[in-house]
């Protein structure tokens, strides 16, 4: 994977065939709503070219007038000219709000696309921990936004090109000659061809560059352009850094960041800088050209029956066909720029798609998203406590020879583990650092894979089976109803009862937390992580829990930074809630909430012992 990262991209075979891969999510079908859009909007264009033609032969015709001073013909023109003026307005404004309406609705069809394949089951985590690719979300949200703007703008010009270029090449061999077109033919050609030299090095840059540039933050005196990834991250780790009194080697790391982004910037406006200049040499030149061209015909005669009025009349008119050819060549040659930033952009999100695509088709993975069956199937009881205990005949979790290992690594973490989780039983996970607990709740949460043995669930995740705690607690946006219900919707549920919530959050001592907004149901706009402590974050973890009432619960180290009291009351309250765990932890406090305890060793070995006897020593003590 890591290979193809460091690939170019240039403007190509593969910049088509993952544009039209793209082109199939714009347009789905010939009835959708896409297609009939662009189809009007290729009328309009076609409508405008017509409409601009008579403009453009209006000076031609106010020569004549005005030189044989025909008041009535000039009355005429001016009428006349109104309505072109006034229905090109109408054209032009009409053509930007389709086009708009297009760009909207494309975005709209690729981001919800990207976003099906992105969330589904954990492809976020494959994507983003086991195959890094380089900020997928920039790819989702700006890529996607700079390429479907620089397609509206680019794709009707494309289509109405030829049209335009054949009716003004018979208009302009009607007055010069075959000398006309041909000579604005070469021209083109011999533009597009320098231009096409230029053209692949400037792709490949515009890659690199959003490849390096997330969203940037402008801050007047200090920076035009910085990588938000460092500066977020010093932000959201402020506290531990300055302990560290890090701000020196942070300031190094962020220049380096700063000054790969700016190398990549120099080389991509060094690159432009050729192409703006011949891009800029065939739009002067094209200015003049109709002159020349022109220019023969009369010399040689061909218009000397011509009155001096009817050769200004010709001369105007001539112009305007003869520049409007070259407008209708040089008009693709400057669209260079806009195709690059086209084809860097759709270089990106091919490659998000085609590794997502991958993922999805190979059969090791499709074990990772089997959760996703349970999504559809999750039930509340609306007029209980919720998910009560209830009794199993099976253990939730059956481990058989299981042999894991961390993601390409060829070292053991743990060899042929067996165990059951069963209903009313406790397991503790320990051992040394290291050793692989955490790893263990990965591969049992079939986030990684198992290199041989079996594990058996028989039961669901999620509300109505069994909840993974993870080390570091998940919260998402919303309101604070929504962390609590979390990974069900408040839109879903907004009918249920908030005595609950309330009742489990004075319970942990986080009913504070209703002093910092005004309801349960209060949508707040800040990150929740900047708001809580890590001991509230656990605190409001186990809320969720309790709220959800599932039969079974994993916790990885939950109870970390909270006082031993508060842990007690965890632990009891999962008792009295019918919760079944099983805790990785480090305190010898948590194992008289255990009936087993199972130890990793750092060689691989394990073992597996009752702590009854154990747990009746301690509270005689």
């Amino acid at each position: 994977m890591m290979e193809k990262h460091k690939a170019e991209f240039h403007f190509d075979l593969l910049f088509f065939k993952r544009f039209l891969r793209l082109m199939k999510l714009m347009f789905p079908s010939w009835c959708s709503v896409t297609v009939l859009l662009f189809l009007f909007l290729l009328a309009l264009g076609l409508l405008e070219q017509i409409v601009i033609y008579f403009i453009g032969i209006v000076p031609s015709k106010y020569y004549k007038v005005l030189g044989e001073k025909d008041r009535e013909g000039f009355d005429e023109e001016t009428i006349m000219a109104v309505i072109l003026i006034v229905s090109e307005a109408f054209i032009k404004s009409t053509t930007l709000y389709v086009s708009s309406v297009l760009y909207i609705t494309w975005r709209g069809s690729i981001c919800h696309h990207l976003h099906n394949k992105y969330f589904k089951g954990i492809m976020y985590y494959l994507v983003n921990v086991l195959h890094r690719i380089d900020n997928p979300d920039q790819r989702i949200t700006q890529d996607v936004n700079k390429m479907c703007e620089a397609f509206t703008t680019i794709l009707p010009v494309l289509i109405i090109s030829p049209f335009t270029i054949a009716y003004y090449t018979y208009q302009t061999a009607d007055v010069s000659g075959y000398l006309g077109p041909v000579s604005v033919l070469v021209f083109f050609i011999i533009a597009s061809i320098f231009n096409k030299i230029l053209m692949s090095p400037v792709v490949n840059y515009v890659f690199q560059k959003e490849k390096l540039k997330e969203i940037s933050a402008y801050r007047i005196g200090i920076f035009h352009v910085i990588n938000r990834f460092k500066h977020m991250q010093i932000r959201v780790n402020a506290e531990s850094a300055a302990f560290f009194r890090g701000g020196q080697i942070e300031n190094l790391k962020t220049d380096n960041q700063l000054e790969k982004l700016l190398d990549v910037q120099h080389k991509l406006i060094r690159r432009e800088y050729a192409l703006n200049f011949a891009i800029n040499i065939s739009d002067y030149v094209g200015s003049i050209l109709n002159y020349i061209i022109l220019a023969f015909p009369i010399f040689m005669g061909v218009y000397d029956s011509y009155t001096p009025f009817e050769i200004s009349a010709l001369i105007s008119k001539n112009a305007f066909v003869t520049i409007y050819l070259i407008f209708s060549f040089t008009r693709l040659i400057d669209m260079s720029a806009q195709v690059t930033d086209l084809a860097g952009t759709a270089h990106r999100i091919g490659e998000l798609l085609e590794l997502l695509s991958t993922l999805a088709e190979d059969d090791s993975n499709t074990n990772l998203q089997f959760e996703d069956k349970y999504r559809d199937n999750i039930c509340y009881d609306m007029n209980g406590d919720g998910f009560g205990p209830g009794l199993s005949l099976k253990p939730a979790l059956e481990v058989k020879n299981l042999t894991y290992r961390a993601p390409n690594s060829a070292n053991d973490l743990c060899r042929d583990l067996s165990f059951q989780l069963t209903e009313g039983t406790n397991i503790l996970v320990t051992g040394d650092s290291g050793c692989g607990k955490s790893s263990l709740l990965r591969v049992l949460n079939r986030l990684w894979r198992n290199t041989k043995g079996t594990i058996d669930m028989n039961t669901h995740l999620g509300p109505n089976g069994i909840i993974f705690l993870p080390q570091k607690p998940y919260f998402t946006d919303g309101s604070l109803k929504q962390q609590v219900v979390y990974p069900l919707t408040v839109n879903r549920w907004k009918t249920l009862d908030n005595g609950k919530i309330l009742k489990y959050l004075e319970l942990v001592g986080l009913e504070g937390l209703l002093d910092r907004i005004e309801s349960l149901d209060e949508e707040v706009f800040w990150n929740w992580y900047d708001v809580l402590s890590p001991g509230e974050m656990q605190r409001l973890s186990f809320v969720r829990l309790f709220y959800h009432r599932p039969r079974f619960a994993v916790l990885d180290e939950s109870t970390s930074q909270i006082s031993v009291d508060a842990e007690q009351l965890m632990y009891e309250t999962c008792k009295e809630l019918g919760i079944t765990v099983m805790s990785i932890g480090h305190r010898d406090s948590v194992q008289k909430f255990h009936d087993q305890k199972l130890y990793i060793k750092n060689d691989g070995t394990w073992t597996l012992q009752n702590l009854e006897e154990d747990n009746s020593k301690c509270e005689k003590l």
